[in-house]
C-alpha cells in the first residue's frame, strides 16, 4: 500500500533511533523527549502498517522490513540535505544582474573601483549602472541599489549610512594670492564664485555660523551642472568653489586646492546605500553593500589626512 509521509521529522527520528539503537540516546541527540521519539516511530509504523524496530528493555534493532525502509530513508534525508544546501548556497552566492544607480562624480570616483573588484570576486554577477544626481524611483525603475549623498523619507526604501559627508570651500593657491582669503561667508560677495546649478537653479553654499545653519546665495559669472567641471575651473584659478570632500580630497592633499572658511564648515547628510524594502535581501546587494562597508569602515576615506 502506498503511504504518504506528511512529516519528515518522523523519518529523521527513526533513522537516529536505528543508528543509536536506543530511543533514549536518539532523543538526547535530537533534543527531544524519549516519549516524543517513541511517538514518531509509532506514527511511521502505523502509516506503513509494518513493524520497523524490535524493542526490548535493553536494545533496539531493525526488523527485516525496517532495514529496507532504513536504506530508503537515508537516501531521502540525504536528498533533503542536498536540497537545503543548494538553496542556502544560492542565497549566499551573489548571482544575476545587479542594477545600481550612482551619483555622477561620486559614483565614478569611489564606487566603480569597488564594483570592478566585486565583479572579479563574483563572476556570476553582471551589473547595469546608471548615473544621476537626481533621486530616481528605485521601486518603479526596478533598481536594486542606489548610492546617495543624503536620502529621502520614502517608506518603501531602506537607508544604510556608509560614510560622513561634508562640503569644502576651496580655491587654487594662485587665486587666493591674487584675490585674498575670505575670512567669513560675508566676504564671498567680493569674490568670484563658481556656482553649481541643479535642475536649472543655483545651489546655495552651506555653512554653520554661530551654531546656526546658514545658506549663502553666491553670485558668479560661471555656472555648471557638472561638479567635476566646477572643480577643474577652481584648479585653473577661475574662482572659489564649494564641493564635496570626496571630489577634492586628492587635490587638497596635493596642495593644488586650498580650503577656506573651514571654521564654518558643517556636517551634511551622510552618504548612504538605499534599496527597496524586502524581507530577504538578495546576496548580490547584501555582499556589495558589505564590500563598501569593509573598504570604508564607516569613514570618509577620501578626506585629506
Amino acid at each position: 500500500m502506498a503511504v504518504s509521509l506528511d512529516n519528515l521529522s518522523d523519518l529523521l527520528v527513526f533513522v537516529r533511533v536505528a543508528d543509536a539503537r536506543s530511543f533514549t540516546l536518539a532523543a538526547e541527540r535530537l533534543g527531544i523527549s524519549r516519549s516524543s521519539a517513541g511517538k514518531s516511530v509509532n506514527r511511521l509504523e502505523e502509516r506503513l502498517a509494518t513493524r520497523l524496530l524490535h524493542r526490548t528493555t535493553r536494545s533496539v534493532s531493525l526488523t527485516e522490513e525496517g532495514l529496507v525502509f532504513y536504506e530508503h530513508a537515508l537516501r531521502i534525508l540525504a536528498e533533503v540535505d542536498e536540497a537545503e544546501t543548494a538553496i542556502n548556497q544560492r542565497h549566499q552566492t551573489p548571482r544575476g544582474r545587479l542594477r545600481i544607480d550612482l551619483p555622477v562624480a561620486f559614483g565614478r570616483l569611489h564606487i566603480l573601483p569597488i564594483l570592478r573588484d566585486f565583479l572579479v570576486q563574483w563572476p556570476e554577477v553582471d551589473v547595469e549602472v546608471t548615473f544621476s544626481d537626481d533621486y530616481s524611483d528605485l521601486v518603479r525603475d526596478g533598481i536594486d541599489l542606489a548610492i546617495r549623498i543624503g536620502g529621502n523619507d520614502d517608506s518603501r526604501l531602506v537607508r544604510k549610512v556608509l560614510a560622513p559627508h561634508r562640503l569644502i570651500t576651496c580655491a587654487s593657491p594662485g587665486y587666493l594670492d591674487n584675490h585674498g582669503v575670505p575670512q567669513t561667508p560675508d566676504d564671498l560677495v567680493d569674490h568670484h564664485c563658481l556656482v553649481f546649478s541643479h535642475q536649472g537653479m543655483p545651489v546655495p553654499w552651506r555653512y554653520q555660523v554661530n551654531g546656526q545653519h546658514r545658506d549663502e546665495q553666491v553670485g558668479g559669472r560661471m555656472r555648471f551642472n557638472n561638479t567635476e567641471a566646477l572643480r577643474d575651473s577652481a584648479l585653473a584659478g577661475v574662482g572659489l568653489s564649494q564641493l564635496g570632500a570626496f571630489l577634492v580630497g586628492e587635490q587638497l592633499s596635493a596642495g593644488t586646492l586650498v580650503p577656506v572658511l573651514e571654521r564654518y564648515c558643517r556636517a551634511e547628510a551622510p552618504i548612504c546605500a538605499v534599496y527597496p524594502t524586502r524581507r530577504y535581501l538578495s546576496p548580490k546587494v547584501k555582499r556589495f553593500v558589505g564590500e563598501i562597508e569593509n573598504r570604508w569602515g564607516g569613514k570618509a576615506i577620501w578626506e585629506p589626512t
